[in-house]
């Protein structure tokens, strides 16, 4: 046993990692444009972070799979 999870969780770990790290970045750029660097941002930053995310991952789910059929019929195969 490897410790690894099965193939067919690809999409919903890559969704997962991938709307932590663009929710994490924009809204701590966003935060941080609103409110200034202050210990005020700081504190609604993980906030925004967490809202966003409970947004962004549902969504990568669903877009994820329509923007590789889109992708494939833009870009050759190797």
């Amino acid at each position: 046993m490897s410790g690894r999870l099965p193939a067919r969780f690809a999409l919903p770990v890559t969704g997962f990692i991938l709307s932590g790290i663009m929710t994490i970045i924009i809204s701590g750029v966003s935060t941080f444009m609103a409110l200034g660097f202050s210990l005020m941002a700081l504190g609604a930053w993980p906030i925004a972070w967490i809202s966003s995310w409970i947004i962004a991952f549902p969504t990568v789910l669903v877009v994820l799979p329509i923007v590789r059929r889109m992708v494939s019929r833009i870009v050759a195969t190797p």
